[in-house]
């Protein structure tokens, strides 16, 4: 069906997404200056940062996993939804009254918790909303409002900080979004009614997972084993040549980018198949590492940093559309939180195999190697992975 002819996304789709708009928002008020609070305010070693990451992503992969098989066994999924975000919200502004670093450890871990109840029985109400031709668009909406978040919160927290330089304010006002995104999810948000499907014990909640959506989840990891954090990626901005006073407007373009094409790229997995369309951000992916280790002059960083984003475009929201599409209906819950566990279970190797490469080899063998990861997961993917009809076709 032509863009242009296509029905609006279902009500539900648009409000979860001004939720997910207000919760990055309140988010990014805090995260890009943890780091800074941590080693300046609390004294704590750059190590305690990773630990803390570290730990926070670690518990919320956990978290998913649980979360996702138990909303698929619940009558409504709204609640768990509810609970998580609300759990979030409640506890990431308090960094404001931290006084010690493991407090800020404690913090986080229990904003992540919350993260992790809700990301993927809320990824499953989607797929429940959402006609299966437009499971791409759907997500692919979501992951722009939460982009655009990502852009907004930081420029308020700067803009907070030139007003009145004080950390803790900035993380105190971030309870304003949150608590906004509450609102809205519990008033807003209209879950339909579904029935639990009764599943024989000797299958329980551990069923297994389909062969073909096992072996994406494979490619997935292999990916992600090349995906490490971005901090990466603005760490060689720097080398590069770009001002450490214009790093935070480089990650805010970055966002800006994602935003405004995340709902495109999403719509181009509908219409021409979820593979050609990730494939093709794993190939921009690999394009942007390599150039990056390459990268002489701060505008080929600005440049790159563009494409980046395109690639965050073409693969977020095809990438769980494609999780939609080859789960059962009864456990997309589940589905999603494998997806989720894998993708946030490989982020520690794969910034700890970044780091131990860029320490003892430089850059640009690191990143060379994460373009590496990416090409043969692309390949994967392509040649390997049995996707059937609404994977390959547009659907």
């Amino acid at each position: 069906m032509p863009a242009a002819s296509r029905p609006p996304l279902p009500r539900t789709v648009r409000t979860l997404g001004v939720v997910s708009l207000l919760t990055d928002m309140s988010s990014e008020m805090i995260y890009p200056l943890l780091p800074s609070f941590l080693v300046g305010s609390l004294k704590a070693g750059p190590a305690f940062v990773g630990l803390v990451e570290g730990i926070a992503e670690s518990v919320a992969s956990l978290t998913r996993i649980v979360a996702g098989r138990v909303s698929d066994r619940q009558p409504r999924r709204k609640p768990l939804i509810v609970a998580g975000y609300g759990l979030s919200s409640l506890m990431r502004p308090l960094v404001a009254w931290a006084a010690a670093p493991w407090h800020v450890l404690a913090i986080r871990t229990a904003d992540r918790v919350g993260k992790g109840m809700r990301g993927a029985p809320r990824d499953a109400l989607l797929a429940e909303v959402t006609p299966p031709a437009d499971f791409g668009r759907a997500y692919g909406f979501h992951r722009s409002m939460d982009h655009l978040g990502a852009v907004a919160g930081p420029l308020i927290a700067s803009g907070l900080l030139l007003w009145r330089h004080d950390l803790r304010l900035v993380f105190a006002l971030a309870a304003v979004p949150a608590l906004a995104s509450l609102a809205v999810l519990v008033l807003g948000v209209r879950e339909p009614p579904r029935a639990v499907v009764a599943r024989p014990k000797a299958a329980g909640p551990t069923a297994p997972l389909p062969p073909r959506l096992r072996r994406y989840l494979f490619v997935v990891a292999v990916f992600t084993l090349g995906n490490s954090s971005d901090a990466f990626l603005l760490l060689r901005a720097q080398q590069a040549g770009v001002a450490l006073a214009l790093v935070p407007l480089l990650w805010a373009a970055l966002h800006v980018v994602k935003s405004s094409t995340s709902t495109a790229g999403g719509g181009a997995s509908d219409r021409f198949g979820r593979r050609p369309v990730i494939v093709a951000g794993f190939v921009l992916y690999a394009l942007v590492y390599g150039g990056l280790a390459l990268a002489s002059r701060a505008w080929h960083v600005w440049a790159l940093f563009g494409v980046y984003g395109l690639f965050a475009s073409l693969t977020e929201g095809p990438e769980r559309a494609l999780v939609a599409d080859l789960a059962p209906a009864e456990s997309r819950g589940a589905a999603f939180g494998a997806y989720y566990a894998v993708t946030g279970v490989m982020l520690l190797p794969a910034s700890l195999l970044t780091g131990a490469l860029w320490q003892s080899a430089g850059s640009a063998v690191a990143l060379g190697a994460g373009a590496a990861l990416a090409l043969a997961a692309a390949l994967l993917l392509w040649l390997w992975v049995d996707l059937g009809g609404g994977g390959d076709d547009g659907v």
